[in-house]
């Protein structure tokens, strides 16, 4: 098991905060991700609308329930961009590297996160409540990336 320490505490606590910024419909979608180096904030992001477009919460609905899709599969179908990804692209916005940085976020990154923070260089991942995506985990193992489940230690 993990072993979890007071840094990896504060910035998970940060990643529940950015979360509720989330402009998703879904009340259980609230996602965010913060990017560490060093023990300083890089970047934030949560799952939310492109930039200059109607969030899901503005449409008065989400598109993925309208459609029934399972959670996990056909994230095309859907007008957020996730957490993870807003992070990285923000960090790409900055001229910031994360190369060998810490992404803590809200849940365990999809496949196509997955292949993005390998690429960005991201050396961990730390994730509080799991995601249905068994994809994402291998991809993780291959890359040599670690990805731990957080859990607050009593």
């Amino acid at each position: 098991m993990a072993q979890f320490n007071k840094w990896d505490h504060r910035f998970m606590e940060m990643v529940d905060l950015v979360g509720s910024w989330s402009s998703c419909y879904q009340p259980n979608r609230k996602i965010g991700a913060v990017i560490v180096r060093d023990k300083r904030v890089l970047t934030t992001g949560y799952n939310g609308a492109p930039a200059n477009m109607k969030s899901c919460a503005e449409k008065g609905e989400c598109l993925r329930r309208k459609l029934n899709i399972p959670s996990g599969t056909r994230h095309e179908l859907c007008y957020a961009i996730h957490a993870e990804q807003n992070a990285i692209i923000q960090a790409a916005k900055l001229g910031l590297s994360i190369d060998g940085a810490t992404l803590y976020c809200s849940h365990q990154p999809c496949a196509i996160c997955a292949k993005m923070i390998i690429n960005a260089g991201i050396a961990r991942v730390v994730y509080k409540h799991p995601y249905p995506d068994d994809f994402s985990v291998a991809l993780f193992e291959e890359a040599g990336l670690k990805i731990e489940q957080y859990c607050e230690e009593a």
